[in-house]
């Protein structure tokens, strides 16, 4: 039963970083996939060789399912937030959620619109990624059901904001955006990646932010963060070498230490900042959030 309503006793705080990315996203996240024009893009398509579109349906592969993967696996920490009631966390979860289902349905329609429904494409999930996606995310969110704990939330913020968001789906983006538009190519699935990645953003400063006010609160936690890092940093590595292997040379010009240096680059910055708050007050993690989200046009 509820005893009283956030709302109408100490009212909401519209300074905290989670409702400062909630409109953050109703400014920059209400963008429509059904609207991203593909006629360029298919025309494109039927001029790619056989291994350039090979790698571009790899990657995609991978981008659709981890997209699922976190709409699917989002909801727990959304139930943490409101259990705690964590109202302004839990509004601005509606936001990330939604945005990670449009996701879904942006790459859904560029495998209809532009490759042609191609046939099962898990074929492309290496071991790796299944013990990413198939495992490891749904097992450390799911927890959350049981044991909301900011042990457990550390965690699993980790493993989602971190590694599969901030390591593996912003390199992985970063990557494919470069190499189109770079050859010129695909200008709807340019522009559909260009809206994906400012949502994205949002979505790992919220994690950070997470991650942050709890080790703030329990230094401890820092270890926590740390260890699961340096149990899934391997695995994500693992996963963009996959995507290179059976290419000689790769197309479009991509090379793994580009996206290694550019994924290792960004996880090391967000640590630190992750790290820095074992020191830190709860005003002081909040303000260092409200810089970043609000230096970011995103």
């Amino acid at each position: 039963m509820h005893t009283a309503f956030a709302t109408t006793t100490r009212g909401l705080n519209f300074d905290l970083p989670p409702m400062r990315l909630f409109e953050k996203a109703k400014r920059f996240g209400v963008w429509n996939p059904a609207d991203i024009d593909f006629r360029q893009d298919r025309a494109d398509w039927q001029g790619l060789t056989a291994e350039e579109q090979d790698i571009l349906l790899r990657l995609a592969a991978l981008f659709q399912a981890g997209e699922e993967a976190v709409t699917l696996d989002l909801l727990p920490l959304i139930v943490a937030m409101a259990r705690q009631g964590r109202l302004e966390d839990e509004i601005y979860l509606t936001s990330f959620l939604w945005e990670e289902a449009k996701h879904v349905e942006f790459f859904q329609r560029f495998f209809a619109e532009v490759a042609g429904l191609p046939p099962d494409l898990s074929r492309y999930h290496s071991p790796s990624y299944r013990s990413l996606f198939y495992e490891a995310l749904p097992t450390a969110m799911n927890r959350l059901l049981d044991d909301p704990s900011p042990e457990a939330q550390v965690r699993a913020s980790v493993t989602y904001n971190m590694v599969v968001e901030g390591v593996l789906a912003e390199t992985g983006y970063h990557g494919y955006f470069s190499a189109l538009q770079r050859n010129g190519l695909m200008p709807g699935q340019v522009r559909g990646i260009q809206l994906l990645k400012q949502d994205e953003s949002r979505h790992i400063a919220y994690g950070i932010y997470l991650i942050s006010r709890l080790v703030a609160e329990d230094p401890a936690l820092w270890s926590v963060a740390e260890d699961t890092m340096n149990e899934l940093l391997p695995l994500a590595l693992d996963i963009i070498g996959d995507v290179f292997a059976p290419y000689d040379p790769v197309p479009f010009g991509l090379r793994l230490e580009d996206f290694t240096d550019f994924a290792i680059g960004q996880f090391q910055k967000r640590m630190a900042r992750i790290e820095a708050a074992r020191g830190a007050t709860a005003a002081e993690v909040q303000q260092v959030a409200i810089a970043a989200i609000e230096g970011d046009d995103a």
